[in-house]
């Protein structure tokens, strides 16, 4: 007997009736380890990279080495030579002339002509690895090299070589309220500033990469992913499979944060291997390779002109932006301008987004797409701003919040928005009054300035949404069962549905079983990305708790020959309103013994209508600049987030911590460099040359600050998310905070030592 004594429970609500917000929690909200922690740590969970089956082939892929070429021939002659050499796909195996799309340009798996570095050439499958390397190695390919643009401040110009026949410009996006013209003429100062973030690059622990393996006719797929249906649709829509036929199961991520929200060529390589050797492939792609083919965040060129009254009154914002999102549609601009649109009240605004095509690697979803570019812009503008008419910068935005979304069409109000909160109680807690007085008051003939700067964000999504479904099984003894599709993608998932299950019914967490990802045995979820999974997945197993309590109900009803308005769940029993000394344990109900198992169907309900949900945030941060050497150290942060219910207090803190070391990367550290005025290769595809943060470049001092507001109107868990917003105005926190110190202001990421010393020089030539 596996039965424990239960914990206080909400009230059942009535069939029909929608579950009211939890009034107080036992489980929920609480710091509580990973359901699979030791699994984890220990090095027993198995991620798809662990995979091994018997007869297993490894699979590699050989890459385009130029940013431009036509393939004029591959001979694979010498690379199906070795004897352990199974399989050799390319160009014109009919088996590879599949329609595979970025978006809405259709080409192959192996394209004739190559658009960047790292487009796949053809494949191979060997005995090991090595071997399979070595194979791809030999394949003799003919490049016709064509001219290239690898700028996307080139990619316009008369002269540039085109990437593709029908020019470079890919669409321009526009967007407008009120009268801007009017809004500067009303405005006491206008700024004007050109803004520059540079093209960050997704390189998660582990690699991108599957194991594909048929059984018949039946194609199981080991994927690395972030959405196990999404991986399925898309492969049995390139393959011509019906979904019934293929199976995609990713148990454990070793990160994503957006690169492996899609499916890439590489499932489709493994498939196509596997099965024309009739041997499972693993194909996995070397960190080179994920560097120039899985994504990126793009690089954003922005000019932003901004007015303001002397009271802090935003009158007017104008914003432009030309971006790029590689060599095929992929998002270049998306969302860049929704920090200008939606943050601050403002009644004039214009913005314009030029999305170009250049010969590099496609962008991918990057933690909180767009907005992180556009708050380095904005943020640092609103400071500029306050700055010039003599006003402290939280008191300029608590001057300037919404309570209602002003870029979405009829101005919908927001469910929730802590937005001041998260102003006022991070100025609070960081002291911020007090630190902005002795940076002001500091010695300046010392060579170690020191800074302060905040920065706020929205997030445009958060509040997930339809369509989602859980089973949830309460077995004879008392445990349960949680099947769900959504992947846990590092961010304890799994752990905040434990304790979903656990609140509503009473138990401890760890009596519950989960089940997920895994599109042969699981329920239907969609991604797990945009900060949206645990406002869509937990409202969704506490419906299906509600429906277990429900069903329990009506059997202890049957069996104490009582109306079920007559009877609670408590956890451990069910009792009787009116007669409290009859009740009967849950395990006792001789209807869960008969039939073993009580199982509850949980769906996701609609969002509100005409209303909007959506998280807040602010940071606060301090660092210190060498004025001599250029060495930035960030001191200390601070983040307050208003995300609805905090769900799990140790992973509300561990995202706030990875979320800020994500934006000092934009801040501080990272850059994609390409060689645009000769070869167009990426020149530094590697961890040595391609500066991630460390442990040393990120302070040991993160708080997180949760605003709690339990948003009832959003979802039956009042959760939104929390992913996103932490890593959007920490790049620009940054910024602010070093021209506190040294009154320099840097438009163009990142702040590395070489830029911060050059521009300290320049500084005291002029001063």
């Amino acid at each position: 007997m596996y039965y424990t004594e239960g914990l206080p429970v909400p009230e059942t609500p009535s069939p029909g009736e929608t579950p009211g917000p939890w009034e107080r929690t036992d489980v929920v909200g609480k710091p509580r380890p990973r359901v699979d922690a030791y699994e984890r740590v220990s090095g027993t969970a198995v991620y798809p990279s662990d995979i091994v089956l018997p007869r297993m082939l490894y699979g590699a892929i050989l890459r385009c080495p130029h940013p431009h070429a036509q393939v004029k021939k591959v001979d694979t002659t010498a690379a199906e030579a070795p004897p352990r050499v199974r399989a050799v796909i390319g160009p014109g195996d009919p088996k590879t002339d599949l329609p595979w799309s970025f978006r809405d340009v259709k080409t192959t798996l192996f394209p004739k002509t190559c658009r960047f570095e790292g487009e796949p050439v053809a494949a191979v499958a060997a005995e090991t690895l090595y071997q399979a390397w070595d194979a791809a190695g030999a394949v003799r390919v003919d490049y016709k090299v064509l001219p290239h643009v690898s700028d996307e401040r080139r990619a316009l110009e008369k002269d540039a070589p085109k990437v593709h026949e029908n020019g470079n410009k890919l669409k321009t996006d526009t967007y407008s309220r009120g009268d801007v013209e009017k809004g500067f003429f009303e405005a006491d100062v206008v700024l004007e500033q050109h803004y520059r973030t540079e093209a960050e690059v997704h390189t998660p622990l582990e690699l991108h990469g599957c194991v594909a393996n048929w059984d018949g006719d039946v194609l199981t797929i080991w994927e690395s992913t972030q959405g196990v249906y999404a991986v399925q649709s898309r492969v049995a829509e390139v393959l011509g499979l019906p979904l019934s036929k293929v199976r995609v199961i990713g148990h454990y991520m070793g990160g994503g944060f957006g690169s492996k929200l899609q499916t890439s060529r590489y499932s489709i390589v493994a498939a196509l291997l596997a099965k024309k050797t009739g041997r499972p492939v693993k194909s996995f792609l070397p960190r080179e390779a994920t560097f120039l083919a899985m994504g990126n965040r793009p690089p954003s060129n922005m000019t932003l002109k901004a007015g303001v009254k002397k009271d802090g009154t935003l009158t007017a914002l104008s914003f432009t932006c030309l971006g790029t999102g590689g060599a095929y549609p992929a998002g270049g601009t998306s969302l860049v301008d929704w920090q200008i649109r939606d943050l601050y009240l403002c009644p004039h605004v214009r913005t314009e987004c030029t999305d170009v095509y250049i010969n590099a690697g496609p962008a991918r979803p990057f933690r909180a797409p767009g907005h992180p570019q556009c708050s380095w812009a904005l943020e640092q503008m609103l400071d500029a701003l306050a700055e010039a008419i003599g006003m402290d910068p939280v008191a300029l935005r608590l001057k300037n919040v919404p309570d209602y979304s002003q870029g979405r069409e009829g101005n919908p109000p927001y469910t929730t928005t802590g937005l001041k909160q998260c102003f006022k109680e991070g100025a609070r807690r960081f002291g911020w009054e007090k630190a902005r007085r002795k940076t002001a008051g500091q010695e300046k003939k010392g060579h170690l300035r020191r800074g302060v700067g905040m920065a706020g964000s929205v997030w445009f999504v958060g509040g997930g949404g339809p369509p989602s479904t859980v089973i949830l099984k309460l077995f004879s003894d008392g445990s349960a069962n949680l099947n769900m599709g959504a992947s846990d993608i590092g961010t304890g998932t799994k752990t905040v549905m434990a304790m979903v299950a656990a609140e509503e019914l009473g138990l401890r967490p760890e009596m519950i079983r989960i089940e997920h990802a895994d599109t042969g045995t699981t329920q239907y979820a969609t991604p797990s990305g945009g900060s949206k999974t645990v406002p869509t997945e937990a409202p969704t197993v506490r419906d299906a708790a509600v429906q277990v309590k429900r069903r329990l109900l009506q059997m202890a009803a049957e069996e104490m020959d009582l109306p079920v308005e007559d009877l609670r769940y408590t956890g451990d029993d069910i009792v009787s309103r009116s007669r409290p000394d009859r009740r009967i344990r849950i395990v006792d109900i001789s209807g869960l013994k008969r039939q073993g198992v009580v199982v509850g169907v949980g769906h996701r309900g609609p969002n509100p209508e005409k209303k909007t949900v959506n998280p807040f945030c602010a940071q606060f941060c301090e660092v210190e600049v060498n004025t001599r050497t250029g060495e930035l150290r960030i001191l200390r942060f601070l983040s307050t987030n208003e995300s609805g219910r905090v769900m799990n207090r140790l992973t509300f803190d561990s995202q706030v911590i990875g979320g800020v070391t994500m934006g000092i990367g934009l801040a501080a550290t990272e850059m994609r460099i390409l060689d645009a005025n000769r070869t167009g290769k990426m020149v530094n595809r590697n961890w040595h040359d391609y500066k991630l943060p460390t442990s040393l470049d990120v302070p040991a001092d993160i708080v997180g600050v949760p605003i709690e507001m339990p948003d009832a109107e959003a979802n039956i868990s009042g959760a939104k998310g929390l992913g996103e917003p932490v890593t959007i105005p920490t790049a620009a926190a940054v910024a602010n905070a070093v021209y506190d110190a040294v009154g320099i202001r840097i438009t163009e990421s990142p702040i590395n030592p070489l830029k911060l010393s050059s521009l300290l020089e320049q500084q005291k030539k002029e001063g």
